[in-house]
């Protein structure tokens, strides 16, 4: 074997070592494991089997990320349920992410509105179609790059209230408060 050869094979191996395996469930399934913050609930919720959504599992998302101060459920888009899937695979982690708002009511909305700044009037949390979060052990950039490079909706990076924005609607970057 020449040394070009010798060199290719030794990246390949090396490479076949560093990266971790998936097992066969990573294939048919996707599950979320989150902790809300505000109420103290877990949820492990295994939303996806075999190319088919598994509707229970997307309604107990539904009631987990509902709106904390008021106990209102929302449909919650199922584009962000993947959006916080895909970061959670390009992290390759299985930790448990921290929400700290997902679905939010008009009156909890004006209430924040009110009470702290950066909170906007016609917010995707009203929809469903928006979440707050961080993952311990993980720095809150790398949780902005990884939400970043998926380009699958709005990410808004709040360092001093430790947590970045997700959201469904058109790709754009926002930081809070600004330089």
């Amino acid at each position: 074997m020449d040394r070009r050869g010798f060199i290719k094979k030794g990246i390949l191996f090396t490479t076949a070592i560093i990266t971790p395996t998936l097992s066969k469930a990573d294939y048919y399934e996707k599950r979320l494991r989150l902790y809300h913050t505000h109420t103290g609930e877990h949820i492990d919720a295994t939303f996806w089997v075999d190319g088919e959504y598994i509707y229970e599992e997307l309604d107990r998302l539904n009631i987990f990320l509902r709106d904390y101060k008021t106990d209102e459920i929302f449909p919650m888009d199922v584009n962000l349920i993947e959006y916080l899937h895909s970061i959670k695979r390009a992290l390759r982690t299985q930790k448990e992410f921290n929400i700290l708002s997902a679905y939010r009511s008009q009156k909890t909305n004006l209430y924040l509105r009110k009470h702290s700044r950066g909170v906007a009037k016609n917010s995707f949390h009203l929809y469903g179609k928006a979440v707050d979060i961080n993952l311990p052990g993980y720095r809150l950039s790398t949780l902005k790059y990884a939400a970043l490079s998926l380009r699958r909706g709005g990410v808004g990076y709040y360092p001093k209230s430790h947590f970045i924005h997700i959201d469904t609607g058109k790709p754009r970057f926002w930081r809070y408060p600004k330089r």
